[in-house]
């Protein structure tokens, strides 16, 4: 639980904790949705001379929707090649995080709403033969796996805030590249084993 207590001391302060917690998780949640839309519009705009507002686009994703503080002054201004390589970096990792978003829906698909979108007979599902032990099974089988990808979501988005960084004239850590190009490879395998399982 160390970790769950250093994530709530830098939640601000005044609220419950599982209130900071689900701000956290909700904000987290929408920054990973946010960056294959915004690396996209980042692809086709930039090389249209777009590079600046590239940037500014990514700092406001960074500062507005996660409340990270701002940069005091940027040291410098990202070049047409540094948004383009970053461009494909935050859309690695956005490809990643479909992932755990995926899981998140099938947590409300297959587990809030298994009744509804399941029909039965449940005589073979977990939990089953009855609707309603076959419902909090799989909802309780979920929430564990959501977690998990919660977690992983925060990653992704605390990886990528520093990525962001960079584009300020933070030096970038040597690991970062490689993480985030392990990270894309990692989400990748995982897709394809889960395509064939089903």
């Amino acid at each position: 639980m160390p970790a769950v207590a250093a994530i709530a001391a830098a939640l601000p302060s005044g609220r419950s904790l599982p209130y900071r917690m689900g701000r956290l998780a909700g904000r987290n949640l929408a920054y990973c949705a946010m960056l294959v839309p915004v690396a996209l519009l980042a692809l086709v705009t930039v090389p249209l001379g777009g590079a600046g507002p590239a940037a500014a686009r990514w700092r406001a994703l960074r500062t507005g929707l996660l409340g990270a503080a701002p940069t005091a002054t940027p040291t410098r201004r990202p070049g047409r090649v540094a948004m383009l390589v970053h461009a494909v970096l935050s859309l690695l990792l956005g490809a990643a995080a479909l992932l755990p978003l995926g899981i998140q829906l099938l947590l409300v698909l297959r587990g809030v709403l298994y009744g509804f979108v399941e029909p039965g007979p449940y005589d073979h599902s977990w939990g089953g033969p009855t609707l309603a032990g076959a419902w909090v099974a799989h909802f309780l089988i979920g929430l564990p796996i959501a977690a998990v990808a919660l977690a992983a979501m925060i990653g992704l988005a605390a990886v990528h805030q520093r990525l962001t960084r960079s584009l300020d004239g933070e030096r970038r850590a040597p690991w970062l590249i490689p993480t985030v190009l392990l990270i894309a490879l990692a989400g990748a395998l995982l897709f394809v084993a889960w395509t064939h399982q089903i």
